[in-house]
């Protein structure tokens, strides 16, 4: 990075420097590689007394290896950290309870419970492979954030991963974000390929529990200094994981992860999507339907897909189709105004969100939502009210509100 100093620990960048956007990235891996460490990843060793619900997890994940049962977040997200390992990539993860997953998804540790030893499967996967290290870290956001941008900006071929307990709490973390991980780049030419992953989804926890302060960050996003992706499904997470080291180039990498998706009945995938797909910038319409028929486009990101998904299943509304943007920042220009022309009939396009009017994605890509749409079109807003607060206290006002942005993004 600085050509005039060097030293025994230096590294040379210069093959990171050619930022193709549009270049391919194959990120799909063979159906046997994931069989062959799904085993090792759910090895335990002899003597290893899991805790019930434990157990029950790793017996479901053998099941999902074999194809008996859909992919679920948490295998999902594991097998990309086995598969980069294998492939000669290092991984690190810091972040409170980020071990076992502050939604109790991850289980990248697991605890014996006759004597309290602890055992790693991505640490034993096979010998001489690249360090894995997972760090449950304390909560004083800004000294861990700031460590690991540090060691992203020195390690090219690792996933660097900081995860916040709750995507709310990297607001003690701010100087970090604002003052290197979105300008770093352009102040002083630093590489970074760190992972940010933030919890954010609106489930009536409160305003503290609820909001990663997406707005923030779009805010920050200028000449391709970022990534700010909000990925829907279990596949997305795991090509979305690998395309970070599989391109050619090192950009911080802003994720808003789900909540209650993890565990989402309807947020699953197949085997096949992780050894013949990719990650999608843009995921169509997923239920059959016949394009002349539709009158009404929702676009959206994020959870709130699939509240509207079943929403518009109940009530057989066949003149609704549903599209999601699965990244934010590069906007995906061309990919969003082909799903516009699919559908010649389009009376009605309409940007839904859970976060209030004044946050979220809505003021920040409303330039990119409604670029290129066809005369008279103009996209319109369905959400909630301006706030202050980023999600109401009470429960049931959630829930209303909720139910109230489902109908006006539907329209009934």
């Amino acid at each position: 990075m600085l050509p005039h100093v060097k030293g025994p620990h230096s590294i040379d960048w210069t093959s990171f420097f050619n930022e193709d956007w549009s270049a391919p990235v194959h990120t799909a891996v063979p159906l046997a590689m994931i069989r062959e460490l799904s085993d090792r990843l759910l090895k335990v060793p002899a003597g290893l007394e899991l805790h019930s619900r434990v157990a029950k997890i790793m017996d479901d994940r053998r099941k999902m290896a074999a194809g008996a049962l859909p992919l679920d977040w948490g295998f999902a997200e594991n097998l990309a950290y086995a598969t980069l390992l294998k492939e000669g990539f290092q991984v690190r993860i810091s972040g409170q309870d980020c071990g076992r997953g502050t939604f109790f998804h991850r289980h990248s540790v697991l605890h014996n419970q006759k004597d309290g030893a602890s055992y790693v499967p991505l640490m034993n996967l096979f010998p001489g492979q690249p360090h894995f290290i997972v760090i449950d870290s304390i909560l004083s956001e800004e000294a861990v954030l700031g460590f690991e941008y540090g060691y992203a900006t020195a390690e090219p071929n690792g996933l660097i991963v900081w995860e916040g307990q709750f995507g709310d709490f990297a607001n003690g973390a701010q100087v970090v974000i604002d003052q290197f991980i979105t300008s770093g780049q352009t102040k002083w030419g630093r590489l970074c390929g760190l992972v940010m992953l933030l919890p954010h989804g609106f489930e009536g926890q409160g305003p503290e529990h609820s909001s990663a302060r997406l707005e923030r960050y779009l805010q920050l996003c200028a000449e391709n200094n970022i990534q700010v992706v909000v990925p829907s499904t279990p596949a997305q997470c795991f090509h979305m994981l690998r395309r970070q080291l599989k391109r050619s180039f090192r950009k911080p990498l802003i994720v808003m992860s789900p909540k209650s998706l993890l565990r989402h009945r309807l947020a699953v995938n197949n085997l096949e999507d992780l050894t013949e797909g990719h990650f999608q910038e843009i995921i169509p319409e997923i239920d059959p339907h016949d394009p002349a028929k539709i009158t009404r486009l929702v676009a959206c990101s994020g959870k709130v897909f699939y509240d509207l998904l079943e929403t518009r299943r109940e009530r057989k509304l066949e003149h609704v189709a549903i599209i999601r943007v699965e990244q934010l920042y590069p906007f995906p220009q061309a990919l969003y105004n082909a799903q516009m022309n699919r559908y010649p009939n389009l009376a009605d396009i309409v940007w839904c969100q859970e976060e209030p009017k004044n946050q979220g994605a809505w003021f920040e890509c409303l330039h990119h939502l409604d670029r290129g749409l066809p005369p008279p079109l103009k996209i319109r807003y369905a959400g909630r009210l301006h706030s202050a607060s980023p999600a109401v206290g009470y429960y049931s006002v959630h829930v209303e509100q909720q139910q109230q942005l489902i109908n006006e993004a539907l329209g009934q």
